[in-house]
């Protein structure tokens, strides 16, 4: 069952930050789900696929079928490389791709190393992003902004714009957005803009997708225990981490992962331009 108490006190020093190094380590799969087929034969690319809710999300594709998943990560590559040895005991095929998502160059490549790899892009969930916890506007350097935005935003442009060369009617987009964006965030304000320029983008591009049958959808996450966490965080903020929620705890990556593959499959054929909220019974709009 997920952990229902605040998280023992840590820090790491560098973004987005490495699941193996976490106490306790995030729950992923949970033991009575079982994967009925929902995304057999699927090709899935999956920015920030080495941890956290992209970890758990690679292994729920897998699990339900999913034939190949690419995994786009920056330099974590112990974490990545369980993430493929996971994927591919659930019998799929997985490819590791490193390299910074902020650079356009490297996310064509991503895309076309899929392709190259798998033939073509069923699902593409793009998830990768960095947060940096700051008390005051003053405190955003030009430097911080700009990483923030170009990793959070920028590259779904970049890699959408690459993938939809190689996605055909039936395919689906999920992009990872945050409930940040419905009730704001005063340490994470250029996060939380980035969250909602998400949302914007998640609602303009199914409009502009709609007559080509491709559906494009996003999930909001409440806090959810990932690498991303104490990495963002000192470690007193870490300790009461998602407490205040009124579930009373931080969410797991194994309970936000479901919302994506109901997202990806047929379940969701009539949505599109839509938002999904595990996160933990806020309330919030859209």
């Amino acid at each position: 069952m997920p952990q229902d108490t605040g998280m023992p006190p840590q820090h790491q020093e560098r973004q987005p930050g490495i699941e193996g190094e976490m106490t306790p380590r995030p729950s992923y799969m949970g033991l009575a789900y079982a994967g009925s087929g929902k995304l057999g034969g699927k090709v899935a690319l999956i920015t920030g696929g080495d941890s956290g809710i992209g970890r758990s999300v690679a292994v729920h594709f897998a699990r339900e079928g999913a034939e190949a998943i690419a995994i786009v990560y920056l330099d974590e590559h112990d974490d990545a490389r369980e993430t493929k040895e996971k994927v591919e005991a659930e019998g799929a095929r997985c490819l590791l791709v490193p390299g910074d998502l902020q650079e356009a160059q490297f996310c064509a490549h991503a895309v076309q190393a899929c392709v190259e790899a798998f033939g073509r892009i069923d699902v593409l969930v793009n998830n990768a992003a960095v947060q940096y916890d700051q008390k005051r506007l003053a405190d955003i350097d030009d430097d911080q902004l700009e990483r923030t935005f170009r990793t959070n935003v920028f590259s779904m442009f970049y890699v959408t714009r690459a993938a939809l060369e190689h996605m055909s009617e039936g395919s689906t987009i999920i992009n990872s957005t945050s409930v940040t964006a419905f009730r704001g965030s005063p340490h994470l304000m250029d996060y939380a803009s980035t969250k909602g320029a998400i949302l914007a983008f998640t609602r303009s591009l199914a409009l502009n997708l709609a007559e080509s049958g491709i559906r494009v959808n996003a999930v909001a996450p409440g806090p959810i225990w990932t690498p991303l966490i104490p990495a963002s965080f000192d470690p007193e903020k870490v300790s009461s981490f998602g407490t205040d929620e009124p579930l009373g705890r931080p969410g797991q990556p194994e309970e936000v992962a479901p919302s994506y593959v109901f997202l990806a499959c047929r379940d969701s054929s009539y949505m599109t331009g839509q938002t999904l909220h595990p996160n933990g019974g806020e309330i919030v709009g859209g």
